[in-house]
């Protein structure tokens, strides 16, 4: 049974910089049996983050759309697992605006990091909270997932402007605030294939050239990935070929053996 002590060491030796900005995707159940369950995990997180900022992603994307078109900021559920769902609603916690890939951040400049997403109209602009990611050289917590959860891979395709990511036109869609205000929030859609299932391809390359390590918490494997190197890493690589994730078939030559020039 891991509790609130051994997960806090584990962080400890992942070497999380605990004044930094931390981002999480995680699967509870890797975790395995904690003491206190979900809420114990948080607390760790929290607590090892205190001096710090903690980001969690609270998407809504499976079901906020043309049909659905209404966020409700503080009442719709998160699409991407438990530990978000349970985080958005903890005191202090603020959720960004974007109708579907919002996210909560608790601590040091939460309001300034959350603020700007609505005012995009893409997933993962580079002036939301997703590009500050970059500018503050957070770090990526990948727990009991692999890089197929990797939101912040497909910022990196939007910055290269990959075609074929985005639609060309936008679903009206709305952000609803606590007190009943509309915000119109046109937005354009990842479209196409399931890009995110190819991102996997990529895990060896980024270990290899120092952009994330392994190890783990609770039961999970985890990964952590240093988001200035992986964003380094993957623009060169994608504009060398803008197809990288364009099949799911392993790296071949020089990116495959980790040769890859920075």
């Amino acid at each position: 049974m891991h509790t609130m002590e051994s997960l806090m060491k584990q962080l400890e030796q992942l070497g999380i910089d605990g004044s930094g900005t931390l981002l999480i995707h995680s699967s509870m159940k890797s975790i395995g049996p904690v003491e206190g369950g979900a809420d114990t995990v948080l607390d760790a997180f929290t607590s090892h983050m205190q001096e710090g900022l903690l980001v969690l992603p609270t998407h809504t994307w499976s079901y906020i759309n043309e049909e659905h078109p209404k966020f409700y900021v503080d009442q719709s559920p998160v699409c991407v697992g438990i530990l978000p769902e349970l985080f958005r609603k903890r005191p202090g916690v603020v959720r960004s605006l974007h109708p579907t890939h919002s996210v909560a951040a608790l601590g040091r400049d939460s309001i300034a990091f959350t603020r700007d997403d609505h005012h995009f109209d893409t997933p993962c602009a580079r002036g939301s909270s997703w590009g500050k990611l970059l500018d503050r050289r957070a770090t990526i917590l990948l727990v009991g997932v692999d890089l197929k959860r990797n939101t912040f891979i497909h910022g990196i395709e939007e910055w290269v402007d990959i075609p074929g990511r985005l639609t060309d036109g936008h679903e009206k869609l709305y952000t609803v605030l606590p007190d009943g205000t509309e915000i119109p929030v046109p937005s354009r859609r990842h479209c196409g294939l399931s890009w995110s299932e190819h991102f996997w391809k990529v895990d060896e390359v980024l270990e290899s050239q120092g952009a994330m390590h392994k190890g783990r918490f609770g039961d999970a494997v985890v990964r952590v990935c240093d988001a200035a190197a992986v964003t380094d890493l993957l623009t060169e690589m994608l504009r060398d070929n803008p197809d990288l994730f364009s099949d799911n078939q392993p790296l071949e030559g020089q990116h495959a053996e980790g040769r890859v020039r920075l």
